[in-house]
C-alpha cells in the first residue's frame, strides 16, 4: 500500500471563478444515530465513486511516549479484518478494477477506494470492516512496524534534507504535539504492546469519530440503504482525546546548524502562522504563493533567475487546526554561502513588508488562487475528500462552494499586515542545513 504522509511538502481567472460559482459542489449529508456524519454527492458524468472516511485523528491526537501511531495505523489497517484474510483487503478493490490508498496528517487520516459505481457496496463494505473488525495483532503490528521503520530510512534518514520538517517543528513548538512529526518515533513503536495498539484502534476508530464522504456515480437514496446496512450497527464510543493545549509566542527568533548528508547548504525558516480557517490564514496563504508558486513568483524570480544565489527556493504553509508554521525554504547555489542566502530572502519578505503588491501581481494571484481551488475539486475522490475535511475542520461541508470567497475577500492590505505580523524575525526558527565535514 502505497503510503502519503506530510513529511515535507514540496508543494502546495475570472472566468474559472464564474465557473467556480456557477457549478456548485451539490451534496446531502445527514448522521447515522452511531454518530457517523455521512456526505453524498451525486455526479452521474462518469460510471465511477469514491468512498472514503476520514478519521479525526492526526499525531496531535498521540500519546507523548507513543508518538507514530496515527500513521502506523493508517498502515496497519489495510492488513485485513475478521472477515478479510490477511493481505486480501487490497485485493478486493484490484479485482473489481478499483484503486485504494489513504494518508495521514497532523490533524486527521483519511482512507478512500475509487471503484466502477457498481461496486459501491464492496467499497462501503470494506470500510466497515476497516472500521469495526480490523486485524489489530502482534503479528500485523510486527510487518507494519518494519515497513514503516524501512519508509522513515528512505524519506528521512537516507533523504537530503529529509529531516528538515521534524527538526523545524521541534524548535518551533515547545509543550503542542505538532512538535513531533507525523511519522512519530520508532522507538516508541518498538516500545509499544499489543494492548497499546487495541487501546488506540478503540479509542479512535469509531463512528462518532468518523465522516463518511462518497462522491460519484451514485442513487442517493440506495446508498442511503447501504450505509445503513454496514454501518448502522456499529456501536458509538466515548468521544476520543483532543489536546487542548495553547502554545506561548516562541519569544524571539531561535537559529541552529543541521549537519546533512548533503552537498548543496540549504536555509529553512519557520515561522508560526494562525491556524487554517481563520481570517488571516488566508492573507499567509496569499503571501505564500505569492512569494514562491511557480518561476514567475518573487522569490524565484529574484534568488534563482536574477542574483542566482540559489537553485531552489519557496514558501510553503502548513494548515492546521491548530495555529501552523510556514516554512521557507531556499537551497544555496554553487559557492553561494548560506547568509547570503538569508539575506536575499529576508529582502523579499521586507519589500512585502514595507510596499503594496501592485494590483495587476495580486489579481495574477487571485487567479493562482481561484484556478487552485477549482483544479482541487475536478475528480470525485477530490471531492469526497474535500466535503469530509470542511465538515470535520469547521462544522460546514458547504465550504467546497464558499470557501473561495474567503480567499477573494483578502486585499492587498491583508497581505502587507500578514507579512508585517507572521513573518517576523521573532517569530521564526532559522536553520543552517550544512554538508557534512568529510571524515578521514
Amino acid at each position: 500500500m502505497k503510503s502519503k504522509i506530510f513529511v515535507f511538502p514540496w508543494l502546495f481567472a475570472g472566468a474559472l471563478s464564474l465557473q467556480a460559482q456557477m457549478n456548485n459542489i451539490k451534496f446531502v449529508e445527514y448522521d447515522l444515530p452511531n454518530g457517523l456524519h455521512v456526505i453524498l454527492h451525486e455526479d452521474h458524468s462518469t460510471p465511477i465513486v469514491a468512498v472514503s472516511v476520514l478519521y479525526h485523528v492526526g499525531s496531535k491526537n498521540e500519546n507523548p511516549e507513543r508518538t507514530g501511531f496515527a500513521h502506523f495505523f493508517e498502515h496497519l489497517l489495510f492488513e485485513g479484518s475478521d472477515n478479510i484474510e490477511r493481505g486480501e483487503y487490497d485485493k478486493y478493490v484490484q479485482r473489481a478494477g478499483g484503486t485504494l490508498n489513504a494518508n495521514t496528517s497532523f490533524d486527521r487520516t483519511f482512507y478512500f477506494e475509487i471503484l466502477p459505481s457498481n461496486q459501491l457496496g464492496l467499497g462501503l463494505w470494506l470500510e466497515s470492516e476497516r472500521m469495526l473488525h480490523a486485524k489489530v495483532d502482534e503479528k500485523g503490528v510486527e510487518t507494519q512496524r518494519q515497513v514503516v521503520k524501512e519508509e522513515r530510512r528512505q524519506r528521512i534518514e537516507n533523504q537530503p534534507y529529509g529531516s528538515v520538517l521534524e527538526e523545524s517543528l521541534k524548535r518551533a513548538y515547545h509543550v503542542h504535539p505538532y512538535k513531533w512529526p507525523t511519522i512519530g518515533s520508532m522507538a516508541h513503536l518498538d516500545a509499544a504492546k499489543e494492548q497499546d495498539y487495541v487501546n488506540f484502534y478503540h479509542e479512535f476508530y469509531v463512528p462518532n469519530n468518523a465522516t463518511l464522504s462518497i462522491a460519484g456515480d451514485i442513487h442517493p437514496e440506495e446508498a442511503k440503504q447501504l450505509i445503513s446496512q454496514y454501518f448502522g450497527g456499529i456501536p458509538k464510543k466515548n468521544e476520543p482525546y483532543r489536546p487542548s493545549v495553547v502554545e506561548p509566542p516562541l519569544g524571539g527568533e531561535a537559529r541552529d546548524t543541521i549537519f546533512d548528508n548533503i552537498q548543496l547548504p540549504a536555509v529553512i525558516q519557520t515561522y508560526r502562522i494562525p491556524a487554517q480557517g481563520t481570517d488571516e490564514f488566508y492573507a499567509v496563504s496569499m503571501l505564500s504563493q505569492l512569494l514562491s508558486q511557480g518561476q514567475s513568483s518573487r522569490l524565484y524570480k529574484a534568488l534563482v533567475d536574477e542574483q542566482q544565489k540559489a537553485v531552489f527556493v519557496g514558501n510553503f504553509p502548513l494548515p492546521m487546526e491548530d495555529p501552523g508554521v510556514s516554512i521557507a525554504f531556499g537551497v544555496c547555489n554553487v559557492g553561494v554561502d548560506p547568509a547570503a542566502l538569508e539575506a536575499g530572502m529576508d529582502a523579499e519578505v521586507a519589500k512585502v513588508q514595507h510596499e503594496l503588491i501592485s494590483e495587476d501581481e495580486f489579481q495574477k494571484l487571485r487567479n493562482q488562487i481561484e484556478n487552485d481551488f477549482v483544479t482541487s475539486n475536478s475528480t470525485v475522490v477530490g471531492i469526497a475528500e474535500s466535503l469530509a475535511n470542511y465538515y470535520t475542520y469547521f462544522g460546514s461541508a458547504n465550504l467546497i462552494n464558499t470557501e473561495i470567497d474567503r480567499y477573494l475577500k483578502v486585499t492587498r492590505e491583508d497581505i502587507q499586515r500578514a507579512a508585517q505580523k507572521y513573518l517576523s524575525k521573532d517569530n521564526r526558527v532559522v536553520l543552517y542545513y550544512l554538508p557534512k565535514p568529510s571524515e578521514p
